[in-house]
């Protein structure tokens, strides 16, 4: 059956990849409203109606950047067969995505709402959230590559896992500070080199 109301004159994914956009150059706080539907291209009442708030807007727009600019590290953890691999891969193209001309620096969840005014305390609460999950997915992935034989029993996947996401999100900030993607590579390839120190040696050996 045809949906009742007016249609909305616009692509609702067009224009939320433009506020995923301005969010992520901007900041929460710093990205106004009207900073918000200039870019998008639409009047306040029609972010309103269609967002609910600014606060949806911007748990929307992280969505979606899940799913598109930041989908990179669980598709390679995925997709690679060893750990080591799949983590190296993570941190090369973490270098290559953070760096990416004509778009903004960085990670719009490593960086986002670090410090924030009281009433927006819950959109800090949120996007540290989304942090704590890939930390969560680097365990896991440590974990599955312990018990695979992969890397040693005694390896530290807990550790381990938050000294990853401390230099995925370093990264982060120095493409935002301006380091280049050399730059950044270099620092994928001193981490890969200490992930690789926790193989088991019977896998070092081959």
């Amino acid at each position: 059956m045809p949906r009742r109301g007016r249609p909305r004159n616009f692509d609702r994914d067009a224009v939320l990849d433009r506020a995923m956009q301005t969010f992520w150059k901007l900041g929460y706080e710093g990205a106004s409203i009207a900073d918000l539907t200039a870019a998008m291209g639409i009047t306040a009442q029609s972010l309103y109606a269609a967002f609910g708030s600014k606060s949806a807007l911007y748990r929307e727009a992280l969505g979606r950047y899940r799913d598109t600019a930041g989908a990179f590290p669980a598709r390679a953890l995925t997709e690679e067969t060893s750990a080591v691999a799949g983590f190296e891969r993570l941190l090369n193209e973490a270098a290559t995505e953070y760096s990416r001309p004509r778009r903004p620096r960085g990670c719009m969840i490593s960086t986002g709402v670090l410090v924030c005014a009281a009433e927006n305390r819950d959109e800090a609460k949120h996007v540290a959230q989304l942090r704590r999950d890939t930390i969560d997915l680097f365990r896991q992935r440590l974990d599955a590559a312990i018990d695979a034989g992969e890397l040693a029993p005694d390896a530290d996947s807990a550790g381990l896992a938050r000294y990853l996401g401390a230099i995925v999100q370093g990264m982060a900030v120095q493409a935002q500070d301006g380091a280049s993607r050399d730059e950044l590579l270099a620092i994928a390839q001193v981490a890969v080199l200490a992930l690789k120190q926790h193989r088991r040696v019977k896998a070092r050996r081959a």
